[in-house]
């Protein structure tokens, strides 16, 4: 008999829920309004309703094998609780996982979503046939998860991989996290907003001013049409992303980085320039990888830089964490 797992993907606004099989293939999904403001039990209670609605629709595909779940913010190892979600107030030191487990009676998996983002692009992705990589997630923050060895890397208290939080300009923008210059406030959804307001309010010209509602999406918009205010905008986010990528190269030198997130549609509007300043700050990349992406002077072991493969990334991750 075969068997599935179900993934849960809680974000700040939105909660989706999916019954993933064996090879990865979805069965069913389900998705509803966060509803945060009403309180983290009112959250849960609606989890665990939409997960037996998944569990009934499935009762023909097999054995349930548990649930994972991806939280935004930091998880501590020892106690499996959320330390801090900016995302999701008043859930600190919440046992969610005991809460779920106890109701449902299966085992909960919880972890942070953007690692299970980064193993769902692993196991079904960009990152297929990869044992290693690194995986930056662009949405109202700027999330990272790394992979060794096939392996989610979780560091020591099982708080690594907060990529957002790498510093890119000295003394640059405060972040809510307490320091400044951080990647989150030069390269998430939130951040380009930012900077396309400061552009207008610095007096530039620019059609983003006749947005009804400035938001990433406009602002990419107005730069696919040529709006120079709005280009700027994604130069920054892809030199903030370029110097990150590069400082990791030179660290770490995995083969795999790869870019997801709800703000990596613009991809093409940041990637030259994140490109460029890969290969100006990171003498590994710019030794090894020609021009044209491929090995220089017969290598094959060179580092690929690549949008995500997956619109449903955090959803099959957080399965698979419960079928490993």
């Amino acid at each position: 008999m075969t068997s599935y797992a179900v993934g849960v993907d809680l974000g700040g606004t939105n909660l989706r829920i999916a019954a993933v099989d064996e090879t990865g293939k979805m069965l069913e999904k389900v998705t509803l309004s966060t509803g945060v403001a009403k309180g983290r039990q009112v959250v849960v209670d609606d989890l665990v309703r939409a997960i037996c609605e998944v569990r009934e629709k499935c009762k023909g595909f097999g054995e349930l094998r548990g649930i994972g779940a991806g939280v935004p913010g930091l998880i501590d190892a020892e106690t499996e609780r959320v330390v801090k979600s900016p995302n999701l107030p008043g859930w600190e030191e919440f046992d969610v996982k005991g809460d779920i487990e106890r109701r449902l009676g299966t085992t909960v998996i919880l972890e942070n979503d953007a690692n299970v983002a980064a193993l769902g692009e692993k196991w079904m992705g960009a990152g297929r046939g990869v044992e290693s990589l690194c995986m930056y997630t662009l949405g109202t923050g700027v999330g990272g998860g790394l992979i060794f060895g096939g392996k989610l890397w979780r560091g020591w208290n099982g708080m690594a991989a907060e990529l957002g939080h790498c510093n890119v300009e000295p003394e640059g923008h405060p972040c809510p996290c307490g320091s400044r210059g951080c990647l989150e406030q030069y390269a998430s959804a939130t951040a380009m907003v930012r900077m396309a307001k400061e552009a207008l309010a610095a007096g530039a010209v620019s059609e983003m001013s006749q947005a009804q509602e400035l938001t990433s999406l406009a602002v990419y918009e107005c730069a696919q049409r040529g709006d120079a205010a709005a280009r700027q905008v994604f130069e920054q986010v892809g030199r903030a992303l370029g110097r990150a990528i590069a400082d990791m190269i030179n660290a770490i030198n995995l083969p795999l980085f790869v870019i997801g997130g709800g703000a990596a549609s613009a991809w093409d509007a940041f990637a030259p320039s994140m490109m460029d300043e890969v290969r100006k700050r990171s003498y590994i990349y710019a030794f090894t990888v020609g021009e044209d992406g491929k090995g220089m002077r017969g290598r094959t072991r060179v580092t690929r830089i690549v949008k995500a493969r997956l619109a449903d990334a955090g959803l099959i991750g957080a399965a698979r964490l419960a079928l490993m």
